[in-house]
């Protein structure tokens, strides 16, 4: 089930490895564009269409009344773990708050930075079997920390209003201020324009399917967006101290999420490597995705064995993947040696779901490979900065040439003069 390399076969398994990463992107760009922009031509009635089209579902109102997220709260069955999760996520994310400067010299000089928060975000949330509540939570807790005026959530429209009910719940809990439901590539496209309801956004968070994703990267620049996420990774380096069903039933957590989804094992023997596939095979008996897990392991699932641990976090820092369990006796040993990783998770007692659900960092990570220059969502993708500057005119006189000189040097003259003319010249 799990492919075996040792450390002669590692350029085979990282040529693999981006093969599946580049083969998982479909082409459905014509599509998307298409849909984006009957929705800025036509508005509400271009997501009426598409909500019929693809959903099924045909709706008088997009908008839903945020009465309804209180009352699915009061009546959900997981409201006290939603709350405990909430309050966890917002204390995490409240040590990210940043703060502006400003510096003023002995003649008088200003110069600083504000950090200021987006006015209005929009939060995509994937209905029917993909139903996240925790993706509501990690997504809007942090825009809320960092003072977003409004956030508005789209979610496709549930065939009877009795389903998704926990993403409402969860909406209540995070604050979320509008709900609409509408879905897929149209619902990015009202909020990166707007419609006749649905309020044009700054920027558009939250996972969805290979059209949502598309839509995200074409209306980058119309809008910020968080990330273009790929199918979900664990990577686990696991010593002889950690339990085989622990490694095992840690793999299979992510592969249950997607047939794409991609589950590495770096250990230090072949023997361990058999005995936690023997566990796999084993938990796999019982879990209601076992099609999906067999159809990701088969495909993207590995085994790595390697001669040393630093060897096995060189490896993992290769992979560079959106998980990292450091699944070993000593993980803060090696903490500063991982330099690409979404999120590392250290011991045997801290597995990938704590971090999915409950313990506070955020889980929307990068995912691809593009923990080696991105971030997981943080307040900062909240905020935003201005400048300024304040400057006398004796302080203006004395940098003068020095400017001037820059700018007749680039050949701006216009530059130059408005330089010059406050200096007399």
């Amino acid at each position: 089930m799990l492919k075996k390399y040792r450390a002669e076969d590692l350029s085979v398994f990282f040529g693999q490895l981006n093969e599946k990463r580049y083969s998982a992107e479909t082409d459905v760009t014509k599509t998307v564009l298409q849909i984006i922009e009957d929705v800025r031509q036509n508005g509400d009635a271009a997501l009426k269409k598409y909500t019929e089209k693809f959903d099924g579902v045909s709706r008088e109102s997009f908008e839903i009344p945020i009465e309804n997220a209180k009352k699915a709260l009061e009546k959900s069955r997981i409201k006290a773990p939603l709350l405990a999760a909430a309050d966890n996520i917002r204390k995490y994310h409240e040590k990210q708050i940043a703060c502006g400067f400003k510096t003023e010299s002995r003649d008088g000089c200003v110069v600083g930075r504000r950090v200021l928060p987006l006015k209005r975000v929009g939060i995509y949330v994937p209905g029917g079997k993909a139903a996240y509540p925790s993706s509501v939570l990690m997504n809007a807790i942090p825009a809320k920390v960092a003072g977003v005026e409004e956030i508005i959530m789209v979610t496709p429209p549930p065939k009877n209003e009795e389903e998704n009910t926990d993403i409402l719940a969860a909406a209540a809990v995070a604050g979320v201020d509008r709900i609409f439901y509408c879905g897929g590539a149209q619902a990015l496209a009202a909020l990166a324009y707007g419609t006749e309801t649905v309020p044009k956004t700054d920027k558009i968070v939250g996972p969805g399917n290979i059209y949502v994703a598309t839509a995200k990267k074409l209306l980058f620049g119309t809008v910020d967006i968080d990330m273009i996420a790929g199918p979900s990774e664990i990577c686990v380096i696991a010593d002889d101290g950690a339990a085989d069903e622990y490694v095992a039933a840690d793999l299979l957590s992510q592969a249950e999420h997607d047939e794409l989804a991609s589950s590495v094992l770096i250990c230090f023997s072949e023997e361990k490597a058999d005995r936690v596939e023997k566990q796999i095979e084993k938990q796999l008996q019982t879990l209601s995705r076992r099609e999906i897990i067999l159809k990701s392991l088969k495909n993207n699932g590995a085994a790595v064995i390697c001669d040393s641990m630093e060897n096995a976090v060189e490896i993992a820092n290769k992979i560079a993947p959106e998980h990292l369990e450091l699944c070993v006796s000593d993980p803060f040993t090696y903490l500063d040696s991982v330099k690409n990783a979404g999120s590392v998770f250290l011991g045997y007692y801290s597995p990938e779901p704590l971090g999915d659900y409950y313990a506070g960092p955020n889980h929307v990570l990068p995912t691809s490979g593009t923990a080696r220059f991105f971030s997981p969502l943080s307040v900062e993708s909240f905020t935003k900065t201005s400048s300024f500057i304040y400057y006398t005119a004796s302080a203006l006189s004395a940098a003068a040439s020095d400017i001037t000189a820059i700018a007749r040097a680039e050949r701006l003259t216009a530059h130059a003069n408005a330089i010059e003319i406050r200096n007399g010249k």
